[in-house]
């Protein structure tokens, strides 16, 4: 089977087979390196209070880097923006968020954003009925707090006042505005330089910063075995081929060799002929004999 391999062609297949494994091995490492996404941001860096435009501007995306950072913001609280978020646990106890818009100063992007709000989350209430004797945000104010991504809309059944999920595009529509993608937990509240402080049947929110363990992505891990099961398959494919070539060799050879005993050597007479009668009869003349 060596002398089969060592044929021109099959080199030639083999280098091919090394280059498309050489690259289903390169895209394994790659899928192995995109498995462990990079941490959360250390608590020692999101701790500090940094203002909201160093972190995230008006129409662009959260990533996870500025995800978790606590922030500092001035602004107005806009009226009658007041919104439930449903289905919030706080100490295993099912409630709701309460929300308001926020007009940050500054916050323009070319014209298009100019006036943007950031949803400010203010408390959590054990029932929406607790809500309609708690007095409503409004006018300038500061607000300290943990900035945080915005969650995927649900559909589900409108509830007037209340939303599934804190969407912060659902919202938008909802209040007409332009939103940040993203949120913010409140801690602090200052409204002419004196802390608002939180209304009675209000609880605050309490959000921590992010565990610090490096998720793995898995499916990253099962693409990446795959990619090298490929890279085996390219080689196995190569030998396949060349035991195939060597098996049909031995048969034509075999095949050669069986019409070859077959056949009569060359200078044996294939059937010999008997002699004729004349040359086995005596030679008589007249029935008689002679001498």
């Amino acid at each position: 089977m060596l002398k089969t391999a060592l044929k021109p062609r099959w080199i030639l297949l083999l280098i091919l087979a090394m280059a498309i494994a050489s690259v289903f091995v390169l895209l394994s490492q790659w899928q192995f390196n995109s498995s462990r996404q990079a941490p959360p941001p250390a608590p020692s860096a999101t701790e500090d209070v940094r203002p909201l435009a160093d972190v995230l501007q008006p129409l662009t995306p959260l990533y996870a880097s500025g995800a978790d950072q606590m922030v500092s913001l001035d602004g107005d609280f806009l009226p009658d923006t007041r919104t439930l978020v449903q289905d919030r646990l706080r100490d295993g106890e099912d409630g709701l968020w309460v929300i308001q818009a926020f007009a940050v100063d500054g916050a323009e992007a070319g014209g298009a954003a100019q006036g943007a709000v950031i949803p400010i989350v203010l408390g959590w209430v054990p029932a929406a009925e607790d809500v309609a004797s708690l007095p409503e945000q409004d006018g300038p104010a500061a607000v300290v707090g943990r900035l945080l991504p915005p969650e995927a809309p649900l559909v589900q059944r409108p509830v007037e006042g209340q939303v599934p999920s804190l969407s912060t595009a659902e919202l938008a529509n909802r209040w007409d505005v332009r939103a940040y993608a993203a949120f913010v937990v409140a801690t602090t509240v200052t409204a002419g330089g004196a802390d608002v402080p939180f209304a009675a049947g209000m609880q605050p929110v309490v959000v921590g910063p992010q565990p610090q363990e490096t998720p793995i992505n898995w499916l990253n891990i099962f693409y990446a075995i795959e990619w090298f099961v490929f890279a085996g398959f390219a080689f196995f494919l190569w030998w396949r081929l060349v035991a195939d070539d060597h098996r049909r060799a031995l048969e034509d050879a075999a095949d050669a060799a069986e019409e070859a005993g077959t056949q009569p050597a060359s200078g044996t007479p294939s059937d010999p002929t008997p002699a004729s009668s004349s040359e086995m009869r005596p030679d008589t003349e007249g029935g008689t004999h002679r001498d």
